[in-house]
């Protein structure tokens, strides 16, 4: 449900997650995506377009990244639910290595306990911890739910690679793996699934990517332009 616009948001561009560990400049950096559908490790989040903005503050020589990014679907479902996301995360790069702890607010009307600073298993919160690693054209990235709404402590692992860079165009393939409490809950069972798989292709502030989740055997085309 992050990065610091979770590109492939927080999957529609393919290096989902925590992929990019290159220092950015120091001081504020704001900005935001429209995407078509909010396509995350292998689902469509929300099932509406989004508005996802992005705020972070980068620390001098340190490189520390406290942020904050949204998603919020435009439409609302049958049930009168418009989805909403408010993610708040921090980043310790290290080389090609970042640390990064986040924490996922989802408030929902279907439960009770709708607290932002709750992090009760019934809450609206879900605390990660997540290793990327990103050399060249390889990113990968391992991550750990550890606090709140959890999903029994759910894990999720994903490597991405450039294949394409040209005349503008970058071209990436992903391929993701969750358990089954949170990232494949088609089968029933447990243990990793793949639940990730796709491509994606930008140029300038746009991106197509295409998803396809295996366990549920359900795909998904995003389009995402960015400011």
């Amino acid at each position: 449900m992050k990065k610091t616009a979770k590109f492939l948001s927080l999957t529609v561009a393919l290096f989902a997650g925590l992929s990019g560990t290159a220092q950015a400049a120091d001081g504020f950096k704001i900005g935001t995506d429209l995407v078509s559908s909010y396509v995350w490790r292998g689902s469509d989040i929300g099932n509406s377009p989004a508005i996802q903005p992005a705020l972070s503050y980068t620390f001098k020589d340190s490189g520390l990244v406290l942020g904050a990014w949204g998603s919020y679907a435009i439409t609302s479902n049958s049930s009168s639910y418009r989805y909403q996301e408010t993610d708040f995360y921090v980043t310790l790069p290290a080389g090609p290595f970042s640390v990064t702890v986040t924490d996922y607010y989802i408030p929902s009307p279907f439960t009770s306990n709708g607290d932002a600073f709750s992090f009760k298993n019934d809450g609206p919160n879900n605390a990660e911890v997540s290793l990327a690693y990103a050399q060249d054209n390889l990113s990968l990235l391992a991550a750990y739910n550890f606090a709140g709404n959890h999903y029994d402590h759910a894990k999720y692992i994903e490597a991405g690679y450039k294949v394409y860079d040209k005349d503008g165009y970058t071209g990436k393939v992903v391929v993701g793996a969750g358990n089954e409490v949170e990232y494949a809950a088609s089968t029933g069972g447990t243990g990793f699934k793949v639940v990730n798989v796709g491509f994606s292709v930008s140029k300038d502030k746009y991106t197509g990517s295409y998803t396809y989740n295996p366990d549920t055997k359900q795909a998904n085309f995003a389009f995402m332009a960015s400011f």
